[in-house]
């Protein structure tokens, strides 16, 4: 039974704000294995979930939004109450945490945390409207740049010189940024009940509390970008399923999932080599998946009378005949321009990856006929029949990169082969790894076949069964009187920028002396890698530095620029020549 809580320092403050998690309140069907992994705390209280904010790609600043109250500590002991609607941005210097608001900087040291409170809980009246509503309500929270709603706790640290976020919020809440973007909004109801219960099991499952976070909001576990009001379906897929995990024999299912699995569900160990074993995962078709017209695959065509073939794949038959004994014994010239299909007979997938049933083919055994220019006595003849021949072609990765086929890189696409009168038709299909839910055949069994969402994962996941935690997320605290009382720490002025040094003597031909001057006072230029937008930032200029203007680029409205610690491009708008 895991114990999680929050460090406190000796303050009365962060005392009040620390919750002690101890206890745990599950169904009594759940075993002490599922129980551990669905911690919560005093009187049914749930362990909070914490997230690394990696996709938002901050770098040495962060512009934030508060919607609600919120509490700001810094690690240097600074404590500030934010209003509701306080808008402020985060930057870095020398290995510190600045946070400016309303004009003024505040120092914060190596690390600055946001705890939401709750509205009016001073004693004070609410703000018209507002509320501290969490799991499904979400109404409080926090806007970082542009991307959605994070309905949580945020504490930002630095890390290899950029900002760290990690945010901590109730597990309801975290499936409401999942859900969404996991799969479409617009897919039927109980698919997307499925795929709540597969991601409150993926996140119960990943929970650590010896580690700094449980979970990344990309796909290296599960893709969350916030809460957004227009999710209305899977809002109402997470709340109808609230509590639901997947089990098996009292232990918590690792509840994979992927886009699509090209027709044939896949075990763990095929694809990462350990994990749950295929007693507890199976290989089976899946028609769901496959019958579905959105799920993804590629083909491509082969024409019996061998016209129209893609010259990446001409090359891979040309090599292969070549190496046939019939060809080499024939005096054949092994020339490209002394080669031609003439037509295909047969074809066949063969030499299967993997034991039966499955269906993860490797080879293309191909059934041709070729011709060739001769080579007798040192001249060359004309074109000649070499009859039939028989090839094989690897399908990974050869084949799948000469038609074009190519969906993953991993080469784990299920492929097909289906012949007409006219041609041969290779259809590759699986977007990602095909383990446990195919998203696709999810969506095709709730919509075509009426499945709800336990049948659904009854298939995906054979033998488990589906059990209820009963957790609810803890009340958010409330600011002490004394605190409303007591003025909050004076913002310092704005720190003075430290300057890059410049040296001006010997400037190269055509260069000149410039400075960062066309910006507001309090913001930065970005210094990039490239004379674009959307390049990389290498560093942020403050106003009044000075810079070599090596030269000004093709590209319009850029200059390179150096200093003498540092070289990069900058938009020229806002420089001023000396």
């Amino acid at each position: 039974m895991r114990r999680i809580g929050r460090r406190t320092s000796e303050r009365a403050w962060p005392r009040r704000l620390a919750a002690a998690l101890t206890a745990l309140v599950c169904l009594a069907t759940l075993s002490l294995a599922v129980a551990a992994a669905a911690a919560s705390g005093p009187e049914g209280t749930e362990t909070p979930l914490r997230v690394l904010l990696r996709r938002l790609n901050l770098s040495d600043r962060a512009e934030l939004t508060l919607r609600g109250r919120y509490l700001g500590r810094g690690e240097n002991g600074m404590e500030v109450v934010f209003p509701r609607d306080g808008r402020m941005t985060l930057m870095l210097e020398d290995g510190r945490i600045l946070v400016r608001y309303e004009g003024a900087f505040l120092s914060a040291g190596a690390s600055f945390t946001l705890t939401r409170l709750e509205d009016g809980g001073d004693g004070s009246e609410p703000e018209p409207g507002s509320t501290s509503e969490s799991a499904s309500g979400s109404a409080s929270g926090l806007y970082i740049g542009s991307a959605g709603l994070y309905p949580g706790d945020l504490r930002l640290t630095v890390s290899e010189g950029k900002l760290q976020a990690v945010l901590t919020l109730s597990m309801e809440d975290y499936l409401l940024g999942v859900v969404p973007y996991e799969m479409s909004d617009s897919f039927p109801l109980e698919a997307l009940k499925a795929q709540a219960v597969c991601a409150r099991t993926y996140a119960m499952n990943k929970m650590n509390p010896q580690r700094e976070w449980d979970v990344v909001d990309t796909t290296n576990d599960q893709v969350f970008r916030g809460v957004s009001e227009n999710t209305v379906n899977a809002a109402r897929a997470v709340a109808e399923t609230a509590g639901l995990l997947l089990t098996r024999n009292g232990r918590l299912v690792e509840c994979y999932y992927s886009a699509s699995n090209g027709g044939q569900t896949e075990i763990p160990a095929h694809v990462w080599g350990s994990g749950e074993t295929a007693g507890k995962y199976e290989i089976a078709d899946d028609p769901w998946d496959a019958g579905n017209p959105d799920s993804l695959t590629r083909s491509a065509t082969l024409k019996k009378d061998g016209t129209g073939l893609y010259r990446r794949i001409t090359g891979l038959i040309r090599e292969a005949v070549f190496a046939r004994p019939e060809w080499q014994k024939g005096g054949f010239s092994t020339q490209e321009s002394d080669f031609r299909v003439d037509g295909f007979s047969a074809m066949a997938l063969k030499t299967p990856r993997f034991d039966s049933p499955s269906r993860l083919m490797t080879e293309l055994e191909i059934t041709l006929t070729a011709s060739g220019r001769k080579v007798a006595g040192g001249t060359l003849g004309g074109f000649e029949s070499a009859g039939s021949l028989t090839i094989t072609l690897p399908l990974f990765p050869a084949v799948k990169h000469a038609l074009g086929l190519a969906i993953n890189g991993t080469d784990n696409e299920i492929f097909t082969l289906t012949e007409t009168e006219e041609a041969f038709r290779l259809t590759a299909g699986r977007f990602g790894h095909g383990v446990g839910l195919s998203q696709r055949g999810a969506q095709w069994m709730a919509q075509e076949g009426g499945k709800t969402f336990d049948e659904i994962l009854a298939f995906y996941f054979p033998d488990s069964q589906i059990m209820k935690y009963e957790a609810h997320p803890a009340p958010l605290p409330t600011v002490p009187p004394a605190m409303n009382r007591t003025p909050a720490p004076e913002a310092t002025p704005a720190p003075k920028p430290t300057l890059m040094p410049v040296s001006a003597e010997g400037l190269p031909e055509g260069a000149y002396l410039a400075s960062v001057e066309n910006i507001q006072d309090g913001t930065t230029l970005n210094l990039r890698a490239e004379p674009s937008p959307t390049a990389e930032v290498l560093r942020t200029l403050a106003k009044h530095q000075r810079l070599i203007v090596l030269d000004e680029m093709d590209v319009p409205g850029w200059a390179r620029v150096r200093t003498d610690v540092i070289e990069g491009y900058v938009m020229r708008s806002y420089l001023e020549r000396e």
